[in-house]
């Protein structure tokens, strides 16, 4: 089976038509294109991403099953609970969004995706997550520790379909406290889904699961369609999780 090469501009070919389990690349749909803010969106609408390594065209994705994370089906286990409890609770600590995007993208170039050798975020990635980033389309989480960025994730976000891509950490727990934030965002704000792209045992720990791919790219044609809330944290959002304790 040929893959199909894009040229800048060219249209993605429906994700039905991406490569099999009998295929050597499950959920690769094309090769080539642009990474420029219009193709990036455009991809990302009708669930699509890409990922390649160094010395590799710019290869597109659309996986069957695909890994999704409902904010309402996140576990909450009571170690992260007493983490995420003491991070609220000190005015040392803070949630911050869109505060050091680009810091944030270099951290976790980092990083390596699971089942993969080295970075797969790299420099014309970066540059083209910034520009997503400027247009609106991209954003960060940070866990803040002392005034210093401790963890955090990245995500795309097309209208109420949000689309995680990498988190990283320097302080243990500080990329799952990334992680709580943007799914008590979420709750906040009704968005029903989080992508989460690949199965890891990491994020089924968390509560993600697979879907099929019908069902993940119709519910990102409905959700794309709805307003974008506005990416700010409130620490009100919190309650979302940690619901405050009623007064003795």
């Amino acid at each position: 089976m040929n893959l199909p090469w894009l040229d800048p501009g060219d249209p993605f070919p429906p994700p039905a038509q991406a490569w099999g389990a009998s295929q050597p690349a499950p959920g690769l749909l094309a090769a080539g294109g642009a990474l420029d803010v219009r193709t990036l969106h455009r991809a990302y609408s009708n669930g699509i991403f890409p990922w390649f390594s160094d010395g590799q065209p710019i290869l597109w994705w659309s996986t069957d099953p695909r890994m999704v994370l409902i904010p309402r089906e996140f576990k909450l286990h009571r170690s992260l609970r007493k983490t995420l409890s003491r991070f609220i609770a000190d005015p040392s600590c803070e949630l911050r969004i869109d505060s050091a995007f680009g810091d944030v993208i270099r951290a976790c170039s980092g990083s390596a995706r699971a089942g993969q050798n080295g970075t797969w975020i790299l420099p014309p990635m970066v540059e083209a997550y910034e520009a997503f980033h400027a247009a609106g389309h991209a954003h960060s989480v940070e866990a803040w520790i002392d005034g210093r960025l401790a963890g955090g994730l990245y995500c795309v976000c097309i209208g109420q379909a949000v689309f995680g891509e990498s988190m990283f950490t320097r302080v243990p727990d500080a990329s799952k406290l990334a992680l709580a934030g943007l799914v008590a965002f979420c709750r906040a704000h009704g968005i029903a889904m989080i992508d989460c792209q690949q199965n890891t045992q990491h994020l089924a720990s968390l509560g993600a699961r697979e879907i099929p791919r019908a069902e993940f790219v119709a519910q990102v044609a409905r959700n794309a369609s709805r307003p974008t809330p506005s990416w700010r944290f409130d620490p009100v959002y919190w309650n979302a999780l940690l619901p405050p304790k009623p007064p003795a």
